[in-house]
């Protein structure tokens, strides 16, 4: 069986292990009884750990939470070691859709990309991560048949051992590509400085979708307290893009707060929650079961 874990983390369990072993690199190997070659690569992430290896280390109960999944030893391979379709899965390419725009626009609030390339194992899939305490039914009763309708895929549901998390896997290359060329990078959003593409800002039906997709993510609704007044907040470490989701509610002619902190921007007059509700509203139903109970008459 090999071993997927969250990002870094199998080189970080590698290095840890080095340390406290005192060896050099080559001697390393040689006490895993394995070859340099493939202790560099499990060192650089670039194949999967085996759960025999894995069961070895000192510090393998610091390391269960951060595992994602374990999978087959012949996963993604067929004979004569060429890549398979477990990696190279078909897809239904959709066309530009309110429904792409949503879904992208969750991607850009709880999604991530992951492209690793290597000449044995390469790793392409997108992720979707939620609170399982809150989001579950959003997650399995919307998110997940929005992507299969919209991709013709599987999705895969991963629980986290000992976190409130839930997650939806969808592997596959041809997937990340497409998504790539959509203009979502693999890797670290913030870094990448994701933003609403222009295929979706020049169309109103899909930005609107867009921004559902991004306050049912990284959106809140709430009561203020000991007040009769309520807020809708959408918070977000990326600057460039909470720009582009205030520059939207503008165009839609919806008067959000200025950005705060570098993360924040709340909607909080009656008149503006009303309009908010009316142009884009929530797929997620904790933050639709919030709203429909306030009081937003005139």
């Amino acid at each position: 069986m090999r071993i997927v874990f969250e990002k870094g983390k199998q080189r970080e369990l590698i290095l840890r292990e080095k340390e406290k072993s005192g060896l050099t690199w080559d001697e390393f190997s040689k006490h895993l009884n394995i070859k340099s070659g493939k202790l560099h690569a499990y060192r650089y992430e670039e194949a999967l750990l085996t759960l025999e290896l894995f069961e070895k280390f000192f510090f393998k109960e610091d390391y269960r939470k951060k595992v994602l999944e374990t999978r087959e030893d012949n996963w993604g391979r067929s004979k004569g070691g060429k890549l398979s379709k477990g990696s190279t899965k078909e897809i239904k390419t959709p066309s530009d859709s309110s429904e792409l725009a949503e879904f992208y626009g969750i991607m850009l609030g709880d999604g991530n990309l992951t492209r690793i390339k290597s000449y044995k194992v390469g790793t392409y899939e997108a992720r979707i991560v939620g609170d399982s305490r809150n989001d579950k039914d959003y997650l399995l009763d919307y998110v997940r048949p929005l992507i299969e309708k919209l991709f013709k895929i599987e999705v895969a549901i991963f629980k986290f051992k000992k976190q409130n998390a839930i997650a939806l896997v969808i592997h596959g290359r041809n997937l990340v590509d497409f998504l790539e060329s959509k203009g979502f990078k693999p890797g670290d959003k913030i870094r990448n400085n994701l933003r609403i593409p222009g295929w979706i800002k020049e169309n109103d039906s899909f930005l609107k979708a867009c921004l559902r997709g991004l306050f049912d993510t990284d959106g809140t609704a709430y009561k203020l307290t000991n007040q009769n007044s309520y807020q809708i907040a959408f918070t977000n470490y990326n600057l460039y893009l909470l720009n582009d989701v205030r520059d939207s509610l503008i165009h839609f002619g919806i008067s959000p707060s200025k950005i705060s902190r570098n993360r924040d921007l709340t909607i909080t007059k009656k008149s503006e929650l009303l309009k908010f509700l009316n142009h884009v509203g929530f797929s997620n139903l904790k933050h639709f079961n919030k709203v429909k109970m306030w009081n937003l008459a005139p």
